[in-house]
């Protein structure tokens, strides 16, 4: 496991966290919020920690031979940053974005004095796209496949009393809304996704590509863009974007047999700004592996009928259940299944919950300490 062994702290001073009793910091934060971390066979998990506004839960599950989900909470004066990125054609840009973005992110709110606007976060965007585009023409004579490596990119930020959401491609964030006094909690979807079996990701890209007429097609009964990716916005997959590495030597299946004229993918993401409400409970962030076997308000209720503790394993052990009998199998006989084999059965999972303390919030308040967490498995 790779133990977040250095970890961000607002004042600009490294901060080294030590593992005592498996809480890092020695049970004080220590960049974990007081965390415990543990680990079940291919799931890592943090069933109930701090952050600025509230508490937390996070928990991934392995399918792949090697992971390409990377997700952290980075929290503190500055507000909350939350980051789930669902890597595909292998992990670097998953591992890229985690390394850079928020870097970038605080970087660029450090020069408008701390306020955190869309404009900000497209901008964290928009550099990371640029930083990952210069890596991959760095090493296309030595890696040229860097050019078939994408990512989705779902992030969270709070601000004072405002949450905004940015996302590329197909994670997805739901808010647990309390309904009135009447003891039920609604779900309300906040990202826009970005995948062709969506009708109305078909009708932008025919619209953007009028003249193409397989800018998507169907395939084995899913649509894909060019027949080859199923999202349409992702930070990587250059392939799709610049035309000079749309060839020899990457592999044939992404090589398009028509000139490229434009850009094909996007890396701007749509960006929403809600403001926070008393009667907003929690947030679901997750990968799409979660949501292809629980519904919204499915993942709702689980984690309003539960204690908060182990909320995020408890989304990932339902949809490992329902993948199970999808398959008619009983869920003791998948968790025996190592990984690769298993990505037949479900895809890498990455689910963080967060819960609000509106009196924290409602005050402009943060508590402390910062808190950085990574829930990488160890890059090899």
């Amino acid at each position: 496991m790779n133990l977040l062994s250095v970890c961000w702290n607002p004042l600009g001073h490294e901060v080294e966290s030590h593992e005592t009793n498996g809480v890092l910091g020695g049970g004080d934060g220590g960049g974990s919020g007081g965390s415990r971390e543990g680990k079940d066979g291919l799931l890592w998990f943090r069933d109930i920690g701090k952050y600025g506004s509230g508490e937390f839960s996070m928990a991934v599950i392995q399918a792949n031979q090697v992971l390409e989900d990377q997700s952290q909470i980075e929290s503190g004066q500055f507000g909350t940053f939350v980051g789930i990125y669902d890597g595909h054609g292998g992990p670097e840009a998953a591992r890229y974005v985690c390394d850079n973005l928020f870097s970038h992110f605080r970087a660029i709110t450090a020069e408008s004095e701390g306020v955190v606007t869309a404009e900000t976060i497209q901008r964290a965007f928009r550099q990371t796209e640029e930083g990952f585009t210069a890596l991959v023409s760095e090493l296309w004579s030595t890696r040229p496949n860097m050019a078939t490596v994408g990512t989705c990119c779902l992030v969270g930020v709070i601000y004072q009393q405002t949450l905004f959401i940015a996302n590329l491609g197909d994670s997805r964030v739901v808010l647990g809304k309390k309904v009135g006094n009447t003891g039920g909690m609604a779900a309300m979807q906040l990202s826009t996704e970005h995948n062709a079996n969506i009708e109305a990701i078909r009708h932008e890209l025919k619209e953007l590509h009028a003249t193409d007429p397989q800018i998507v097609v169907l395939k084995h009964g899913v649509w894909r863009v060019k027949g080859i990716i199923q999202v349409s916005r992702s930070i990587g997959d250059v392939y799709m974007k610049h035309a000079q590495y749309n060839r020899e030597p990457i592999n044939a299946r992404f090589r398009l047999p028509e000139p490229m004229n434009m850009p094909i993918l996007s890396a701007n993401p749509t960006i929403i700004s809600h403001a926070l409400h008393p009667n907003d409970s929690f947030l679901i962030f997750a990968s799409d592996g979660l949501w292809e076997h629980l519904s919204n308000e499915k993942a709702v209720a689980i984690v309003h009928s539960h204690p908060r503790a182990g909320s995020a394993k408890r989304l990932v052990k339902a949809a490992l259940q329902e993948a199970a009998r999808k398959r008619e199998m009983r869920y003791s006989d998948l968790r025996k299944i190592d990984k690769k084999v298993r990505r037949h059965f479900h895809d890498d999972i990455t689910v963080i919950v967060l819960f609000f303390n509106h009196d924290l919030i409602s005050r402009g308040a943060v508590q402390g300490p910062p808190v950085s967490i990574r829930s990488a498995l160890e890059h090899n």
